[in-house]
Order: C-alpha cells, then sequence, then structure tokens
C-alpha cells in the first residue's frame, strides 16, 4: 500500500481502483496470530493508516471488501468462549473495525435482516464447516452513497462446499 506508510519490503495486503464512478478496495487485513505477536501491533497500525485514507472518500461512492480478520460482534463467532483470548475478537481489534463505522461506514451485511450462525470462515481442521463453527470476517463496508443504494448483502456458501475450496466463502454487496 504506497502511500499508507509500509516500510520497505511490506506485505501486498490491498488494491483499488476507481470503476464507474465507484472506488473499491479489495482487502487482506493482517490476521494478528497472537495477541502478543508483532503482527497484532502491525495489524492495528495497518487498520488506522487505512482508516485515515478512508476519511477522504467517504462523500464519493466507495467500497472497503475483503477479508478484514475482524468479527465485529460477539454473533459473528460460532463460539465465544473458544476464541476469547484469540486475534479477530479483541477489544483492540474491534474498536478499529468500528472506528470505521464511526467514519460512516455501513457494514452491508447488517443492513439486513441475517439468518443467525451466518459464517463467512471456517477452518479445515475438525469439521469446521460441515459443523458450522465458523466465524464472519470477511466484510463489505460501504460509504453513505453506496449503502443507500444497497438492496441486499450475504454470504455465498456454495464455493465453499466445492472440492479443495478456500477456507472463506465470498461475500456480497447487491448496489442498485
Amino acid at each position: 500500500m504506497p502511500g499508507w506508510g509500509e516500510p520497505a519490503g511490506a506485505e501486498a495486503r490491498a488494491i483499488g481502483a476507481v470503476c464507474g464512478g465507484v472506488r473499491i478496495w479489495s482487502l487482506y487485513v493482517p490476521n494478528g496470530r497472537k495477541v502478543d505477536d508483532p503482527h497484532y501491533v502491525y495489524k492495528l497500525d495497518w487498520l488506522a493508516r487505512l482508516r485515515d485514507s478512508a476519511q477522504q472518500w467517504l462523500g464519493e461512492p466507495t467500497a472497503l471488501v475483503g477479508d478484514w480478520n475482524i468479527a465485529p460482534q460477539d454473533e459473528d463467532v460460532y463460539d465465544m468462549a473458544a476464541f476469547a483470548k484469540d486475534t479477530h475478537v479483541t477489544p483492540p481489534e474491534r474498536a478499529a473495525f468500528q472506528r470505521f463505522i464511526g467514519l460512516g461506514l455501513s457494514d452491508s451485511f447488517r443492513l439486513f435482516e441475517q439468518p443467525e450462525k451466518t459464517f463467512s470462515w471456517w477452518d479445515y481442521r475438525m469439521l469446521g464447516f460441515q459443523k458450522n463453527q465458523g466465524l464472519r470476517i470477511d466484510h463489505v463496508l460501504l460509504s453513505k452513497p453506496l449503502a443507500e443504494q444497497c438492496t441486499a448483502a450475504g454470504i455465498d456458501r456454495a464455493p465453499r462446499k466445492l472440492e479443495r475450496p478456500s477456507d472463506h466463502a465470498p461475500v456480497w454487496a447487491d448496489i442498485g
């Protein structure tokens, strides 16, 4: 992410384009690994730099989409007790996500009523997908101009059922 204060040799984590007047950023937010790992601090710093940049785009149709590696609410986790001390659900990560909402971005998934236990990621181990033991860590955040035009949003589980799938399912938002 040149221009976002990344050091030389930093991990490629974002690509953006303006298409038809809509600014779209595809993101792969750092995982954080463990709370005591340097990547956790890197993740929080990366999110702060993204937020600082995102402020300038909020009046335009803008979508920040991808793997955020944050489950923003307890209902986005199949079992909070199992993740209570792990990344993806820590108060600093959730606060960083909420700061994007505070800027005026909308979590498109939450604009509509959704089934309980709807997740976008499942661990490959121990039949996580088959048992629906997942997390909702992939998000489509929309600026006000796009959120006002959003007619539906969800998670497509079908690709996750294929042979040799990703551990993530696609998330989507329909902009009318």
